[in-house]
């Protein structure tokens, strides 16, 4: 008896849905990364105000007054030039120059406040703009 050994292996049609289940699998797992890389930039923008909240204090300790809204976070690494300037700066208070938030803004500085704090830090979140829920909610040093 002679058999007729059929070809083996795959034919064109499970081919596609193999590689339309492997893309269904990658889609979702991409997902999933993103909201922990939202959830990342949500914690690294609260810990750069964190260390901005901590320079401030030791800047005021040095000067006795914190920087104003013009001179900015900048002053907590140059000395300001700008009035009032403190003649008793002591910095750089941070290590590095001051950096955007994680979703490439700036932090938003001023010296008054309608809270009663000394001074306000703000990151707007990834829409840059006041206002917002989940990523866009604002990122503020007083909360």
């Amino acid at each position: 008896m002679n058999l007729k050994k059929q070809d083996e292996g795959f034919t064109f049609a499970e081919t596609v849905i193999v590689l339309i289940i492997i893309l269904i699998l990658v889609a979702g797992v991409a997902i999933s990364a993103m909201k922990f890389v939202d959830k990342a930039k949500i914690t690294s923008a609260k810990s750069q105000i964190e260390v901005y909240k901590f320079a401030l204090q030791s800047y005021y300790l040095d000067c006795g007054i914190y920087p104003s809204k013009e001179q900015g976070l900048k002053a907590l690494f140059e000395k300001p030039i700008l009035y009032p300037i403190p003649e008793n700066w002591d910095g750089p208070y941070i290590d590095r120059e001051v950096q955007k938030d994680p979703w490439g803004n700036e932090f938003e500085y001023s010296d008054t406040t309608t809270n009663g704090l000394p001074f306000s830090i703000v990151s707007y979140g990834a829409d840059g703009k006041s206002g917002g829920e989940g990523n866009n909610e604002d990122i503020c040093s007083w909360k």
